[in-house]
């Protein structure tokens, strides 16, 4: 009986020989992987010469910083979101109007409630009889708010363009 358990003791200890290789060369691939994850701008030591704790440990200081990060922009988001049904009666009673100046280029933004509507192709007008030529003119809905953007150039550049005017007429219109 005794010759059986070795013989039975031999293949028993082959197997977990094999079964440690294999999780070795596993935890191996799994830590390479885990070191191409972290950015080289995170890395305070050469990936060449990482050991493996030198690896854990930056991969834990870098989990510790995105987890730092994303409580910094949730709170940044809460306090936005919170200043934001705070002051909509106030802020947002008219659409918000901003007119970029730059050389011949003229930049549009203007930001609306839903319920706010205005007829767009009229500010398109607008641009146009003031002497600007429509480049690109794109919209988003982003919850309850419209933000229009409008890219655009003088037609003369011995003309130019007015912003006041334009915001003056726009900021009539809208109202």
């Amino acid at each position: 009986m005794m010759k059986s358990r070795s013989g039975g003791g031999a293949n028993s200890k082959v197997e977990r020989k094999t079964t440690e290789k294999y999780r070795r060369m596993h935890m191996k691939n799994l830590c390479f992987k885990l070191s191409s994850i972290i950015p080289e701008e995170h890395r305070t030591i050469s990936k060449d010469v990482l050991t493996q704790q030198d690896n854990f440990d930056q991969a834990t200081s870098y989990i510790k910083k995105l987890r730092e990060r994303i409580e910094r922009l949730k709170q940044r988001k809460l306090m936005q979101t919170s200043t934001v049904r705070r002051d909509t009666t106030m802020r947002f009673a008219s659409p918000i109007i901003e007119v970029r100046h730059q050389d011949l280029n003229l930049e549009i933004l203007v930001i609306s409630d839903l319920n706010k509507r205005f007829m767009f192709h009229e500010v398109i007008n607008v641009i146009e009889e003031e002497g600007a030529e429509v480049v690109t003119a794109n919209f988003s809905i982003v919850g309850d708010k419209i933000y229009h953007t409008i890219h655009s150039q003088a037609v003369s550049s011995r003309i130019g363009l007015e912003a006041s005017s334009v915001y003056e007429r726009l900021k009539d219109l809208i109202n």
